[in-house]
């Protein structure tokens, strides 16, 4: 394999790991092995902190494909407890309120999931990269400043309850990219005339990628010495 001139990995993120901790590391551990100091490297779609699963990674030239990556439809396993919220949607922050659900049953779980397929218009989470006059907006969010974010048009395919034991429920995603699942869990538990927030994320297919392709970050090192063929380029370690 040749990093340098372009490859894409298929990585499984760690839960607490960023999306640029994983770059980072992949990038420090091809250019020790290259013997370089520069490489571009780049993922194809954020998974946040608390969220796992397939994290798309592109070395030299192949990182001009990533948009095109990007673009393809995401499948997620979604962990949600109802009857709570939290201002970050997840568990990054702690509960801020919390909501009856005496009142949910599974068939009613069921009848408000139909109601989020097709195009559907999302508010994204204050705690999110969103842009906002130019600066991120979860800047804004830990500040404690009060932002008003648009909503955007997204695509959801398919939405599946897996298991219903209130007041947690675990469903399964097939979405548009730019879907945020913590703004789908708080969007549930408005449907329910309740509350709800994220307690745990699986990106577990990304296109035609599936979490059972991926490498394991433990796996990284000996991958890398098994697959690295290429030259060292010097005129990278100018």
């Amino acid at each position: 394999m040749d990093f340098i001139e372009g490859e894409i990995l298929y990585v499984d993120k760690p839960l607490y790991w960023t999306s640029f901790k994983l770059v980072r590391i992949i990038r420090a551990k091809l250019c020790q092995r290259l013997k370089i100091k520069k490489l571009k490297v780049g993922h194809a779609g954020t998974l946040d902190p608390l969220a796992t699963g397939v994290m798309v990674i592109c070395t030299g030239r192949k990182t001009k494909e990533i948009e095109n990556l990007q673009a393809k439809t995401k499948e997620y396993i979604a962990t949600i407890r109802l009857g709570a919220t939290t201002p970050s949607f997840d568990l990054e922050t702690e509960i801020d309120a919390t909501y009856p659900t005496d009142h949910i049953t599974c068939e009613k779980v069921i009848t408000a999931l139909e109601k989020f397929t097709g195009k559907i218009e999302q508010v994204p989470p204050v705690f999110s990269a969103c842009k906002v006059d130019g600066k991120r907006a979860y800047k804004f969010a830990r500040n404690n400043e009060d932002i008003e974010l648009k909503p955007k048009i997204l695509v959801i395919d398919d939405i599946e309850l897996l298991c219903c034991e209130l007041p947690e429920i675990k469903i399964r995603v097939v979405c548009s990219k730019g879907t945020y699942i913590r703004a789908l869990a708080r969007d549930i538990g408005i449907e329910l005339q309740s509350g709800a927030h994220l307690t745990g994320l699986v990106r577990t297919r990304t296109g035609e990628i599936t979490i059972d392709n991926c490498l394991k970050t433990s796996e990284l090192d000996d991958f890398f010495d098994k697959n690295i063929n290429a030259e060292p380029n010097t005129t990278l370690n100018n």
